[in-house]
Formats: structure tokens, C-alpha cells, sequence
């Protein structure tokens, strides 16, 4: 297996720039996933890796060897994608082993290589349908031990669960998390699902308009996001944001206060948070809670929805300001219903107003 070293990546199509500078550094073995909204680079930087694109600048290594201009065939990486991209025409056992028939493998090779993938895909009883045959699940698998057969330094995976239904995405999910362990091998992960990324990464990469907004561990990024867009996209449902006044600095904490929150403390570790001023206030929706009277935010139900181990309610406060509440209960609310709300300052999040501390973004 190997390291991949990506140095100030760059990436222009003409005169428009996707990608503006990126520095990530995947360790031998890890999982990493790159998230970001639709547009944000991140299936452009997984090509990239791949051979599939052009860089326009910077610098990738991959086992210690400069790959920028090396063919995609001579990178000792494999690629699963999203379309599983298998022959209708071909049985199981003759797609997973495409790649060594190509390669010239001999037949014993070739059959060696196929049974342990078959094995650890528990696929073994596949072998001899055709596509047709198997789920969109099973059709996965089969693209996935293409992958394995070739005995690659780098798996990389283009949002491969993106059509499968949510049941098949659990179970595939569980898959690919054994595999890695398996394996031991570095994987490199494209999603939109947060889900995704929060349960397979070691390390997380949340890309925004071509630039890295945060790298970390997925708690890491939930708990202590470095900016306000880090925080809204990592989480469901997203963070609730608020406009407040920073009355002053009292060591660690901020006397924080607007027309709908009593003064309070709130803990301050970010760049950017003014001593005195408008900023910005992030309170997840799992850390607020109903309370009868006394409330730190008051306004009326809008909508609940009821989820069984959980009701998201939508709040209306007096203002108009809307926020979401997730209760860790099944209960029963009603459109117009009253309702206050407490949460516990030291859960809170400020952020600068109206700007991200990491660039425009860097």
C-alpha cells in the first residue's frame, strides 16, 4: 500500500479554476473521504489521483513517486465507480478477472486471484451468473473485486453507493468497512452522504468552491468545525445559526447576548470572534431540549415529524427566525403548538459574522 501526497493541487478548465490550491496528506492504510456540495471539486480531485485528469499545478505523489505525468494504468491504483461499469455480455468470474486477462495473467493466476476476492466479498456463489442476474448490491461487489485482484497501492471510490436504495447503501457500507480492515489497504472515498463519510473515514476533507475547508477526524469535525460552513455541512440536521452581540471577552468565554437570548457565556476557541460586535451563534439541533416555562428561545411548532427514535421539530421563533430541534423521543407536537427551548452554553458555537475565517476560503 502506499501514501498519497497531494501539494498545492491545482485545476483549471481555461480561464475557470476548480480547484485553487490543495494540500492533503493520506497516510499509508487510512480511509479518507472527501464531502462537499455538488460542484465543490471533490470527484475532480479523485480523478486527478487516478490518472483520469490533467493537474494543473502542484505536485502528486503516490509511494513516494511523482505521478503527474505517469499513465492512470502505472499508478498502482484501482477505481470503483458510481456506474459499476461491468460487461452484461461477461459471467462474474470473467469480469473480476478482466483486468489480469489484459495483464496476460495465466489461468491458475487468474483463478487464485478471483477465489480469494470472491472469498472476502463472500461472493463465491456468484461467480458463474451474469450482471443480470444480481442486485445492484452484487453488481457492486463485482466492480469492487475487479478492484482487489489487482492488487493495488490506492482504492479509490466515486460515490459507489450512490444507486443503490437505503438498505443496500447500509449493507454496502458495512462491506466496505470490512474490506478495509481486511485489506489494510488506503482508500480514498468520494461522497455526497454524510452518513458516509461520518461512519467509513479515519479522516474527513469537506471541500467548498475548489479549496479545503477543514481536514480531521469525523468527531473532530462535528464537535470543533474551524468555520460556519464546516458546521452547517457536517451534522444532520444542520446547525441551527443565529445573529448575536458579543458584549465582551471574559477569559476563554464570551458574554453573548441578542433580542432573543438572555446573556450567556460561550466558549470561544476560533480565529476571527470579535471582543465586542456582531457574530455569528451555532447551536445543534441535538442540543436543545423543551422546557416548560423559563426558556432561553420561545416561538411555536411549524412542523414535527416523527421518526420513531427521534422527532425533528421546526421552530418558529418570535422573530421569525426559524431553527430545528431533534428529540431523542417520539413525540407528538402540533402545528401552532407553543413551545420553549433551553441548551447548554457550553455546547454552543460562535462564529465570526458573515465570513470564514479558513479563505475566501483557503
Amino acid at each position: 500500500m502506499a501514501d498519497v501526497l497531494l501539494k498545492d493541487i491545482r485545476k483549471s478548465y481555461g480561464s475557470v479554476d476548480v480547484i485553487k490550491g490543495v494540500d492533503i496528506d493520506i497516510r499509508d492504510g487510512e480511509f479518507v473521504v472527501f464531502v462537499g456540495p455538488s460542484g465543490c471539486g471533490k470527484s475532480t480531485l479523485l480523478r486527478m489521483i487516478a490518472g483520469l485528469e490533467d493537474i494543473t499545478g502542484g505536485t502528486l505523489e503516490i509511494g513516494g513517486r511523482v505521478v503527474n505525468d505517469i499513465q492512470a494504468s502505472e499508478r498502482g491504483i484501482a477505481m470503483v465507480f458510481q456506474s459499476y461499469a461491468i460487461f452484461p455480455h461477461m459471467t462474474v468470474r470473467e469480469n473480476v478477472a478482466f483486468g489480469l486477462t489484459i495483464a496476460g495473467a495465466s489461468k491458475a493466476e487468474k483463478d487464485a486471484k478471483v477465489a480469494d476476492a470472491a472469498r472476502i466479498l463472500q461472493m463465491e456463489h456468484l461467480l458463474d451468473r451474469r450482471p443480470s442476474q444480481l442486485s445492484g448490491g452484487q453488481r457492486q461487489r463485482v466492480a469492487i473485486g475487479r478492484a482487489i485482484v489487482r492488487k493495488p497501492e490506492v482504492f479509490l471510490f466515486d460515490e459507489p453507493l450512490s444507486n443503490l436504495d437505503a438498505a443496500l447503501r447500509l449493507d454496502m457500507r458495512i462491506e466496505i468497512g470490512k474490506l478495509h480492515k481486511s485489506l489494510g489497504a488506503t482508500m480514498v472515498y468520494v461522497t455526497h452522504d454524510q452518513v458516509e463519510a461520518m461512519t467509513l473515514a479515519d479522516k474527513i476533507v469537506v471541500l467548498k468552491d475548489g479549496y479545503v475547508q477543514q481536514i480531521g477526524a469525523p468527531m473532530d469535525l462535528y464537535h470543533r468545525p474551524v468555520n460556519r460552513f464546516v458546521a452547517g455541512f457536517i451534522g444532520a440536521p444542520s446547525m441551527n445559526f443565529l445573529d448575536v452581540e458579543v458584549a465582551g471577552r471574559d477569559g476563554e468565554n464570551a458574554r453573548v447576548r441578542s433580542d432573543l437570548v438572555a446573556e450567556f457565556a460561550a466558549p470561544v476557541w476560533r480565529d476571527g470572534i470579535p471582543s465586542t460586535g456582531r457574530a455569528t451563534l451555532g447551536i445543534r439541533p441535538q442540543d436543545l431540549y423543551t422546557v416548560d416555562s423559563g426558556g432561553v428561545l420561545r416561538g411555536h411548532v411549524t412542523l414535527a415529524e416523527r421518526l420513531g427514535i427521534e422527532t425533528v421539530v421546526d421552530v418558529a421563533l418570535n422573530d421569525g427566525t426559524r431553527l430545528l430541534v431533534s428529540l431523542a423521543e417520539d413525540r407528538i407536537f402540533e402545528p401552532g403548538q407553543a413551545i420553549e427551548l433551553g441548551f447548554d452554553p457550553a455546547h454552543a458555537h460562535l462564529f465570526a459574522a458573515d465570513t470564514d475565517p479558513l479563505r475566501d476560503a483557503a
